[in-house]
């Protein structure tokens, strides 16, 4: 995927060879989240974590103790705040700040997407208080994060766009048609970034009958579908995380770099 994100490329070349994940983690937590930090920074501080461990396995157990197998938890909602500024960092490489932002899109939706996939019955594992936490939680981080969308490359505006319209205002949704040009532009209907930016215009423009028509076009092509008495929003929200989920998995170490 040609993300066409420049300005990351001379950075990010440095970062490739720089110091592990779990350290630029722990520097930008330090400098940007005062104590007392959520529980899951234990993962950043305590002094027998390894400094130097292998950078995709720490993600996993990182992201894992927030979000926990795709499900909130009690202190999930705090530990959002970890991610955030992550998130929110240029000397994270674009594409870890991409997964981050994908992840505040995931705690977000945890309740709607699952709710999708178990229809009619009540998803296993939900937690209704702490999924509601998580929402609020993610809802106010999202105005500073779109803040950043001048100077993001265009990997992190992607995810950002999908953020946006989870929380849709009538201030952010009239600026993605303009921020998204350039991506339908490059990238024409049929191509996962095209079907992608397409869709979250689809829902920005917040027309059930139209969402709800897109939503059964794209599932009948490409992706796993839903019940179709599953209330629309869901069945969107549910779908929009499979697009992005593929969206992310096209973003290699040299597009990252980008």
């Amino acid at each position: 995927m040609d993300t066409s994100a420049e300005p990351e490329r001379t950075r990010s070349r440095t970062i490739a060879s720089g110091p592990p994940i779990r350290r630029l983690f722990r520097d930008v937590v330090a400098d940007r989240l005062p104590s007392p930090r959520p529980p899951q920074a234990a993962m950043l501080f305590e002094a027998e974590a390894d400094p130097y461990g292998d950078d995709q396995s720490f993600l996993a157990d990182f992201y894992n103790e927030i979000l926990h197998q795709d499900t909130c938890r009690p202190a999930t909602a705090d530990g959002l705040a970890l991610v955030t500024v992550v998130a929110g960092d240029d000397r994270i490489p674009a594409r870890h700040r991409f997964q981050a932002v994908d992840l505040l899109f995931r705690a977000a939706t945890v309740a709607e997407r699952h709710r999708a996939e178990t229809w009619p019955a009540t998803p296993r594992h939900a937690d209704p208080a702490s999924e509601a936490r998580a929402r609020r939680a993610v809802q106010a981080h999202v105005p500073g994060l779109l803040a950043r969308w001048p100077a993001e490359c265009a990997a992190v505006r992607l995810a950002l766009a999908g953020l946006a319209v989870v929380f849709p205002t009538d201030r952010t949704l009239s600026a993605l048609t303009p921020r998204l040009q350039t991506f339908l532009l490059r990238h024409p209907m049929g191509t996962d970034v095209g079907d992608y930016v397409r869709f979250v215009l689809v829902l920005a423009a917040q027309d059930e009958h139209r969402t709800l028509a897109m939503t059964e076009k794209f599932t009948d092509t490409y992706w796993t579908g839903t019940a179709r008495a599953v209330p629309t929003r869901a069945r969107a929200l549910h779908l929009l995380g499979q697009m992005l989920t593929k969206v992310g998995a096209a973003l290699t170490p040299s597009h990252s770099r980008q």
